[in-house]
């Protein structure tokens, strides 16, 4: 994908000429201008390009920052963010997309039940350590599914389960995911995608909403973290949930990211990415398909 955002020049004319303009708002305070400089800075910050027809999607998640930010325009706000880290932070989060749900695309926690389970309940019973990272976790469905077909229907397996040295780090750009999904609570029918019985063994029902228990809460490390800056942590992983994220960025950086997630996996590991992703680059020599959108890290194990 061609990234064709335009140099300060190019947005300095763009804000005095009055056919760059986004229809029905007024240029006085939103302009493609505006919008262009919000393109340049998701794209450096975290790799997310947005094209011309985003610019009201832009303009609809950053108006309540703007708001609360008492700026009259769009313009004023945005050169505030270089002295304001927090405040960046904050813009770039809700530039974000964070839509999932339960068991989404479930032909992934089927392998990973059949193909990858044994083997980790294997190891955690040897009390060897056991590690797995959602990255990009949105609100959290996708780690607690997966925490919840780890531990199986059986209760009492599960709890001893539990018990061992087992450790899923779920991590997201967006703070107000990352809080959502440790909160841990929905409304029941989000979950009835979920096997029934897995439901009644790790979910705790609160009027008409299901908690997620204490087992599987006590498993998971939730951290905001930004995929395409460095990764505060040097450990290897057994499986690697990267899913409906790199839809977002350019062929170069999806394959930085996916080079880097394959480097981060133990040899014989797992990475599961989106419906619609590849892997391409240099990550195609470390991983192999064995399924739709699963790949297995080359090397002993594998």
């Amino acid at each position: 994908m061609t990234n064709t955002i335009p140099t300060a020049m190019e947005e300095g004319r763009n804000r005095q000429n009055p056919t760059s303009v986004v229809p029905g708002v007024s240029p006085q305070l939103y302009s493609l201008a505006d919008f262009e400089q919000i393109a340049r800075l998701v794209h450096a910050e975290a790799g997310i390009v947005l094209t011309k027809r985003k610019a009201m999607l832009a303009y609809s998640r950053l108006a309540p920052l703007v708001r609360q930010s008492g700026a009259e325009r769009f313009e004023t706000f945005l050169n505030r963010l270089d002295d304001d880290p927090a405040l960046k932070t904050r813009t770039i989060s809700a530039l974000t997309t964070n839509h999932t749900y339960f068991n989404r695309e479930p032909h992934h926690y089927e392998h990973f039940q059949s193909e990858v389970r044994p083997a980790l309940v294997a190891r955690a019973e040897q009390r060897q350590a056991v590690r797995l990272w959602s990255a990009g976790c949105s609100s959290g469905e996708e780690v607690w599914t997966l925490m919840m077909v780890l531990l199986g229907n059986d209760r009492q397996a599960g709890e001893a389960l539990a018990r061992r040295d087992i450790v899923a780090l779920a991590s997201d750009l967006a703070d107000h995911a990352v809080k959502s999904a440790q909160e841990g609570r929905y409304p029941a029918e989000a979950l009835d995608s979920v096997p029934k019985e897995l439901r009644a063994a790790w979910c705790q029902r609160d009027e008409n909403s299901l908690v997620v228990g204490p087992s599987l809460r006590r498993m998971v490390r939730f951290r905001q973290l930004n995929l395409i800056r460095p990764w505060p942590f040097e450990g290897l992983f057994d499986v690697i949930f990267c899913r409906n994220v790199m839809i977002y960025f350019d062929d170069p950086t999806k394959e930085r990211l996916v080079l880097r997630l394959a480097q981060r996996l133990k040899p014989g590991g797992f990475l599961y990415i989106g419906h619609s992703e590849r892997v391409t680059g240099e990550a195609s020599a470390l991983l192999r398909c064995v399924g739709p959108t699963i790949y297995q890290r080359v090397g002993a194990g594998a």
